[in-house]
């Protein structure tokens, strides 16, 4: 008699993924190798910025090599250099906040030479950076407009000249009626939350969610943002990757029959 093999880990469970475009497809492809059934409904996109004409100066000039880094601090900067088809030449290094932005990066061809071995917050990627480059550096950093300059002002003050552009403003995405009632009928088992700015429009575009739904935020800093938010995390992945995040909620037992809420 043959023995059957025993179900993936997430069989049966419908995971909200809060971001689309390349990094959600990931996020994605990866559910369903677990068994899950991913829901892409992205709750965050990013609007241009005030200064577009600051921006496109600086894409130009980094193209033309004219900087030694790039420092990348979210996924949505990469979806900023993605749809402004940027151009990082080889001389130009690229440094990536966390496992999740080098992910973004490498989901659209995207080099990544730096990404900070603990402390995977701005500060962090600056004493990274700082501590590999004795000399002065011409550094890009390209940042959300409400983002405070910990990172440009860091490095300014080790002696590197850093131009910091606007490269985006983070705007939230309403989701349709059908997702908003799978998450208030509990019908999403779990919900992903990658970042601040998605804790904020979890609290925000769903004021009901049940308490069998599990929240699960990708690392320390983020659930502090979603506590801060309102929210009551469920898990913390213990890496602040994308893989560490499923692997966090498959320790889970799905908290209703799959076939419950059958279409």
């Amino acid at each position: 008699m043959t023995e059957l093999n025993d179900p993936k880990p997430l069989t049966g469970w419908r995971v909200l993924v809060p971001r689309g475009g390349p990094w959600g497809d990931g996020v994605a492809a990866s559910l369903r190798a677990q068994g899950a059934v991913p829901v892409v409904a992205p709750l965050i996109n990013f609007a241009p910025t005030t200064d577009q004409g600051a921006l496109d100066e600086a894409l130009v000039r980094l193209s033309e090599g004219a900087f030694d880094w790039l420092t990348v601090t979210s996924a949505t900067t990469v979806d900023v250099l993605f749809a402004h088809r940027a151009v990082i030449p080889a001389s130009t290094k690229v440094a990536a906040v966390g496992e999740t932005t080098a992910a973004a990066l490498q989901a659209v061809g995207y080099k990544v030479d730096l990404v900070p071995e603990t402390d995977n917050s701005a500060a962090g990627m600056a004493q990274q950076l700082i501590a590999l480059e004795a000399e002065p550096r011409q550094i890009l950093t390209l940042r959300s407009e409400i983002a405070k300059p910990v990172l440009t002002q860091s490095l300014i003050d080790a002696g590197h000249h850093v131009e910091s552009v606007v490269a985006y403003r983070t705007v939230g995405v309403p989701v349709t009626e059908r997702i908003l009632r799978d998450v208030s009928n509990g019908r999403i088992n779990a919900i992903l939350v990658t970042s601040g700015s998605v804790a904020e429009q979890v609290r925000e575009q769903f004021p009901e969610i049940p308490d069998t739904t599990l929240l699960a935020a990708i690392g320390p800093r983020t659930a502090q943002d979603a506590l801060n938010a309102g929210l009551s995390v469920s898990v913390v992945a213990d890496r602040q990757t994308v893989d560490a995040l499923i692997e966090a909620v498959s320790t889970f037992t799905l908290p209703h029959a799959s076939d419950e809420f059958a279409p």
